[in-house]
């Protein structure tokens, strides 16, 4: 990972369940993230939902993208 990469998590089933209700949206509406994407770690499968926490000034902020082909 460089320093200047904004950290990613892969969510759990239940955190994205989560996720969806808290934001009322379905999974469709998810924006995309390709499988061949360098940040994403090579055991991720199409369907896997990652918290990526960008630095913005002073805070933090999560983005949520879900793995396509």
């Amino acid at each position: 990972m460089h320093i200047l990469q904004p950290k990613h998590t892969k969510l759990k089933p239940d955190e994205v369940k989560k996720l969806l209700n808290k934001y009322n949206l379905s999974f469709s509406q998810l924006p995309r993230i390709r499988i061949d994407d360098p940040v994403i770690p090579e055991e991720c499968t199409p369907g896997d939902v990652f918290k990526v926490e960008r630095r913005e000034g002073d805070k933090i902020v999560n983005y949520f993208r879900v793995v396509v082909l």
